[in-house]
């Protein structure tokens, strides 16, 4: 018989420093994603293949979060930091603590101020965090 394995999205955590990521969205809360090309490859015209690997090993993460979040008060006082002093990284650790996913770095930042919507229903705020070299483990 195969394994059945369950999946929790409030067993998902996100430290940014000591800052624990709160009031995540109701949809895709997290996004990851590898800023190097990976593993590319190149043929020349009598078949010889090189591959060649991308040594950038950063991230660039996407948060979204509800309006009345305190993680974009976080952030954004993070931000302005950054802006005047340059001291506004923080290390980054996400984990699934079901047992899947973990990704870590040493340093993150945030990009730029999230954009503000105002309507009748509270809006989501999304984030953009780059990073250093990261690890990411299945």
């Amino acid at each position: 018989m195969g394994k059945i394995k369950t999946y929790n999205p409030k067993e998902v955590t996100m430290a940014l420093g000591s800052h624990i990521v709160s009031g995540y969205s109701d949809d895709t809360f997290v996004v990851i994603d590898p800023n190097g090309d990976g593993i590319t490859k190149r043929v020349g015209c009598d078949g010889e293949i090189v591959r060649s690997i991308s040594p950038d090993d950063t991230f660039v993460i996407k948060i979204t979060v509800l309006q009345t979040s305190d993680s974009n008060s976080f952030l954004q006082n993070k931000f302005n930091q950054d802006q005047k002093t340059g001291d506004g990284m923080f290390p980054v650790l996400i984990k699934d603590l079901r047992g899947g996913m973990v990704f870590s770095s040493d340093a993150g930042w945030a990009v730029k101020p999230s954009s503000r919507q105002f309507s009748k229903e509270s809006q989501n705020r999304e984030w953009e965090i780059h990073t250093g070299a990261g690890i990411l483990n299945e």
